[in-house]
């Protein structure tokens, strides 16, 4: 679901701070009143981390709150660089994307305002019955890696905590687009993913397969992905309108909580080209049903202290060009009261 292989914003502090739009729409014939025009970025395709979106729209949630959202696909470098600019309002992101344009003088000018899903449900899947249904078990298979610094740390910390040796994992470049495929045809052994899509297609193909989640081995691996990201002019400028967005989104994931297949259906309405693997949408939906919001008080709510964990994780291994403020890039204040 992640595009691991887009750059981690590498030049995108170049953006700086420029103006957003704030449009209204025009009044029609027969409307009321103007609705205020909001530009909402995906992160990639239409998927079912979206859902709630989409739900808010045809549901008229965003129009009960005098709001128009147009969602559309993100530029090559990233929604970041599109909410950065005020090209668009809000976006998707994900919080380790995010800690790279939060460091220097300069940071960019985003912010993360929801936790689309609250813990982090990626992990490592491969063929069942070959022994790396735990970390260690990697040893002496092909993962199919991006190469990317964060990855590698994040494999290397789960091995040595179960006493294995991250040298000894054959590294293969990733050019995997079909999990199902590249496990079925042992191109690789083991490929990271997001359990809510890649597991679930896995599942739905019967193929047997072993599994297991950062976060449930450490929990600083418990970070925020994906989150939806606000620019931070529209969001002090705009301040109402900002609340009634997640106000409206609020309650498209709460319905898509509630009714998983019916919100399956609308987001295929909104993206026909999913209605082709209608059985994985549906499956997909059923499972992040129970992740969207999980053990929180409320969807969308961030806790300081793992969001806060992570960054000193990026920090205390050197992971970033410089050092991340640990409370930096993230806010609860636009979100309904409870």
């Amino acid at each position: 679901m992640k595009n691991w292989k887009k750059s981690m914003l590498a030049g995108v502090l170049a953006v700086g701070m420029v103006g957003t739009l704030s449009a209204c729409q025009p009044k029609s014939e027969g409307q009321q009143e103007e609705l205020e025009k909001i530009t909402f970025v995906l992160d990639w395709t239409p998927n079912t981390n979206h859902t709630g979106i989409y739900v808010a729209i045809a549901n008229g949630y965003f129009a009960e709150e005098g709001l128009e959202v147009e969602v559309v696909q993100p530029p090559e470098d990233g929604a970041e660089v599109l909410v950065a600019s005020g090209k668009a309002q809000f976006g998707v992101s994900f919080q380790d994307y995010i800690a790279p344009g939060l460091i220097g003088d300069d940071p960019l000018p985003i912010t993360a305002v929801a936790a689309m899903i609250q813990h982090n449900t990626s992990g490592i899947i491969s063929r069942a019955g070959e022994g790396m249904d735990t970390p260690k078990g990697l040893e002496g298979h092909k993962y199919a890696t991006w190469d990317l610094p964060v990855e590698k740390a994040t494999i290397q910390q789960v091995m040595e905590a179960d006493g294995g040796d991250f040298s000894k994992v054959e590294l293969i470049p990733s050019t995997v687009t079909d999990e199902v495929s590249a496990l079925q045809s042992k191109s690789v052994d083991a490929i990271w993913i997001y359990y809510g899509w890649a597991g679930i297609a896995c599942q739905v193909a019967g193929l047997d397969t072993d599994y297991f989640a950062f976060a449930d081995i450490d929990p600083v691996f418990d970070f925020y992905t994906p989150v939806i990201i606000g620019n931070n002019t529209y969001l002090t400028e705009h301040e109402e309108e900002s609340k009634a967005f997640l106000a409206a989104v609020t309650k498209g994931y709460e319905y898509a909580m509630e009714n998983p297949e019916e919100a399956a259906q609308i987001l295929m309405d909104a993206a026909p080209e999913l209605a082709s693997n209608e059985e994985l949408v549906v499956e997909s939906q059923k499972y992040l049903a129970e992740q969207y919001q999980a053990d929180a008080e409320r969807w969308g709510e961030f806790d300081a202290d793992r969001w806060s964990g992570f960054f000193t994780w990026l920090n205390d291994n050197q992971l970033l060009d410089g050092t991340v403020d640990p409370n930096a890039g993230f806010t609860n204040d636009y979100l309904p009261q409870k």
